[in-house]
């Protein structure tokens, strides 16, 4: 018999974005060496998407597991330290005995996909390993936009896990960026998590992007200010109700300001300014 997954739960909160939820539980007892290891670098990187990099960069000193330092890179690189980060990161994938670490190669993939660099990130992830990497894979892909083998990385975790939360979590953002019938299933996963686990923000733009895919887009402004509610600077929630507001007719300058001012590298916030800075040239032009 089986012995029971005591990161069970832990895992799901941090993976639907539950994060102060999941450091509050993470005092979990009876974890052997490995699966305190593991528990860790959720909590550190629970931290990290909470924004609270020098927290980690502090907590996380040289003697830590491999797993943690990786955590410890991807806060040096959000809180702007970019250079020491991939330059350090370099260093240590090209080390033997680290090298193929699986949340060093996790890590590597979300800082190289956070720099663009899509073919260094899959360098490090595509063999994939673990259903995070999997996810991650699938993630990439979509940015790429080639579904076709992002739909080849879903397949593989289905294979691993049908029901496993990444899994479903994959299948659902693949299913947006298909589009067409696959919406009306990415809403239902979406909203079966809604049911099972605490209402998070990145369930509700889930739902939210969804439904303004469906046409729905009344519902979808409903969802986004509840998940502004709970955290008012998330980027994907300002950047939706930028859209969403278009579409009702209604302005959305306020929330336009917002994320430039506090994630001005967002590509929505890069779009717009780019499209502002031509616009006024153009008037320069014409004057």
């Amino acid at each position: 018999m089986a012995s029971p997954d005591l990161l069970f739960n832990l895992r799901n909160l941090f993976y639907l974005g539950a994060y102060q939820a999941a450091i509050s539980s993470s005092d979990v007892a009876g974890l052997d060496a490995d699966a305190a290891a593991e528990r860790d670098a959720i909590v550190f990187r629970s931290y990290v998407a909470l924004g609270s990099y020098q927290l980690v960069i502090s907590e996380i000193d040289s003697s830590a597991a491999t797993s943690l330092q990786a955590v410890k890179l991807l806060a040096m690189y959000l809180s702007g330290d970019k250079e020491g980060a991939i330059a350090s990161l370099k260093e240590w994938l090209s080390d033997s005995a680290i090298g193929s670490n699986p949340v060093l190669r996790l890590i590597a993939g979300i800082i190289f996909m956070h720099e663009q660099d899509y073919p260094e990130a899959l360098k490090h992830t595509h063999s994939g390993g673990t259903l995070d990497l999997h996810a991650l894979n699938v993630q990439i892909f979509i940015k790429m936009h080639r579904s076709d083998y992002a739909e080849k990385q879903l397949k593989s975790m289905q294979q691993i896990d049908e029901d496993h939360t990444l899994t479903q979590l994959a299948n659902a953002w693949l299913g947006i960026a298909v589009g067409g019938s696959k919406i009306r299933e990415a809403y239902l996963i979406f909203q079966d998590f809604a049911e099972k686990y605490p209402m998070t923000g990145m369930v509700l733009n889930g739902k939210a992007v969804c439904c303004m895919h469906m046409g729905s887009f009344d519902e979808a402004e409903t969802l986004l200010l509840e998940a502004l509610n709970k955290d008012a600077k998330d980027p994907e929630t300002l950047a939706n109700l930028i859209v969403c507001n278009l579409h009702l007719g209604k302005p959305s300058s306020r929330y336009l300001s917002q994320l430039k001012l506090s994630h001005p590298d967002h590509v929505l916030a890069k779009r717009t300014a780019s499209a502002e800075d031509s616009f006024e040239r153009a008037l320069q032009a014409v004057a």
